[in-house]
């Protein structure tokens, strides 16, 4: 980076540090040398001196610096840079868009060899060897891949151990470490604080209100639709599964979850409210999770899109879409329920499909307690439908095409061929569903854009999308709108949300052998 473009982001950093703007929350870091701690832009502390201030586009970069995490504003809190938001392959670019996957992967994989810092590992994944993936990596971030992931696990470890009264042995497991005496040594060496001396007074493990729960706060970047991301999610809500709360006193989703964790399956739920005077979510969750908060978090973040960057975003799609800026990508929990939803939502309305949910989860979901009135089921496991027959399907109105795809989709993941999740490899997973029966492009696409996260995938044969992009009356409208939807690569997931929240509210429509664009 040459002087010039360097003094020119840090001109640009002050005068956001200086207005407290949470929309560059996240995307940088502000080293202060007088102090040696390093803030994130809308810290409330007094405004540095411009000399005092040194700028990071990553917190992993502030550390190597020897800036320790300010204990007031909390860097750990702030939304995680989209790094999986890459354009498209080029060879001019690879390496970069190598070094991004990578941190992509590290921070979303459910992958333990790489969540444990297994640089090999990782490479092999992305195809290259260790060495040039250091290599990359440090050109790109300015630190190693162990750099990188070292401040991750102590970040996150530093969120729990403030927010929680999770025990520290617990917190430095969850957190990555593989003992607590590394754990407490990293903690001395990289913020000069024994662990134990970050707990809040008042921090406590049963929240108010909720029994035996754990409660911490995810933030975003404003601007945020709230009410747009809940519409969206409330009306394709499962009964049992999931409720969405709309008041004048509250914003909030909660839901039932079950995560695995190796061998081992735990169950709980979860309450998301929405703070939008701070930007942040208040996430209270069961303490039958408490063992995999970190996974609990990230699914949470993925479902609501806080890690989204909508200045990024709305430099490619305002211009087509002026008055969606605040429009977020619904993700999910778990990716297998989001690809059987798909699956029955095909070719019908979004009601029907809602109908067809309710009954599968009524049949096969298991019980599970909950404080909260009318939440009591668990969306059905995929070794649980893997072994439903396809009569037991039929009699919920289930047509046979579509048990033949719910069976084989089941028996994919519950044999471990197919992952659903947002460090999945995009083309293995796209060609693994597509060898599916009943699984075509459509759902292909729309599965890329919620369960994996994916910010470039295009419904192309969408109905909606293609009156957006005006082709619906040409002869092949979906390779049509492929062609035109090129400008608003690497953003087409974001400009699908977009499209169909233009659309006129109606009636829902009627089943049509063209796939619906509002899927369950």
């Amino acid at each position: 980076m040459s002087n010039r473009t360097h003094s020119t982001f840090d001109d640009a950093c002050y005068l956001a540090l200086k207005a407290r703007d949470a929309r560059f929350d996240g995307c940088f870091f502000t080293g202060i040398t007088s102090t040696g701690i390093y803030c994130r832009p809308v810290c409330r502390v007094r405004t540095p001196k411009r000399e005092n201030c040194r700028f990071f586009h990553h917190a992993a970069q502030a550390e190597q610096a020897g800036f320790r995490p300010c204990l007031r504003c909390r860097p750990e809190l702030a939304p995680a840079t989209q790094a999986g938001a890459v354009p498209a392959w080029s060879m001019q670019d690879a390496s970069s868009i190598l070094a991004l996957q990578a941190a992509r992967l590290m921070d979303v994989s459910a992958d333990n060899t790489l969540v444990s810092g297994n640089v090999a590992a990782l490479a092999q994944r992305l195809g290259i060897s260790d060495r040039h993936l250091r290599r990359i990596f440090e050109a790109q971030f300015g630190v190693s891949p162990l750099q990188y992931l070292q401040t991750r696990r102590l970040l996150c470890a530093k969120q729990l151990l403030t927010d929680t009264r999770l025990p520290a042995a617990q917190v430095a497991h969850m957190s990555g470490f593989a003992s607590v005496r590394r754990f407490n040594a990293a903690f001395v060496g990289h913020y000069g604080l024994n662990p134990t001396q970050l707990r809040r007074t008042g921090a406590a493990s049963v929240q108010s209100g909720q029994p035996a729960s754990i409660q911490v706060r995810l933030a975003y970047r404003p601007p945020y639709d709230v009410t747009a991301m809940l519409q969206f999610l409330e009306t394709r809500q499962i009964a049992g599964v999931e409720q969405v709360t709309q008041t004048p006193q509250q914003q909030s989703i909660a839901r039932t979850l079950r995560v695995s964790q190796g061998q081992q399956v735990v169950t709980g739920w979860l309450i998301a409210r929405f703070d939008q005077a701070h930007c942040r979510v208040i996430l209270t969750v069961s303490d039958t999770l408490g063992d995999v908060l970190p996974q609990v978090m990230a699914a949470v973040r993925r479902l609501l899109d806080l890690d989204a960057d909508p200045s990024a975003i709305n430099q490619v799609l305002h211009d087509a879409f002026p008055d969606a800026d605040g429009l977020r990508l619904p993700g999910t929990v778990d990716g297998f329920e989001l690809a059987v939803r798909a699956v029955l939502g095909q070719q019908i309305s979004v009601a029907a499909a809602r109908t067809l949910c309710a009954r599968l989860v009524a049949r096969f979901g298991d019980p599970v307690s909950t404080p909260i009135a009318g939440l009591n089921r668990l969306f059905p496991s995929a070794t649980t439908l893997a072994a439903a027959s396809g009569d037991a399907l039929g009699q919920l109105g289930i047509v046979r095409q579509r048990q033949a795809a719910i069976q084989a989709l089941a028996r994919a993941v519950a044999e471990q061929g197919l992952s659903l999740h947002a460090g999945a490899d995009l083309a293995q997973t796209q060609a693994a569903l597509l060898a599916l029966p009943g699984i075509g492009d459509w759902t292909t696409q729309y599965i890329s854009m919620r369960a994996l996260g994916w910010p470039d995938a295009l419904v192309a044969g969408d109905v909606a999308l293609q009156k957006a992009l005006g082709v619906r009356d040409q002869p092949q409208p979906a390779r049509a709108a492929q062609a035109a939807s090129q400008a608003w690569q690497p953003w087409r997931s974001y400009a699908v949300i977009r499209a169909w929240a233009g659309l006129p509210t109606a009636a829902p429509p009627k089943a049509t052998p063209t796939p619906l664009s509002l899927s369950i």
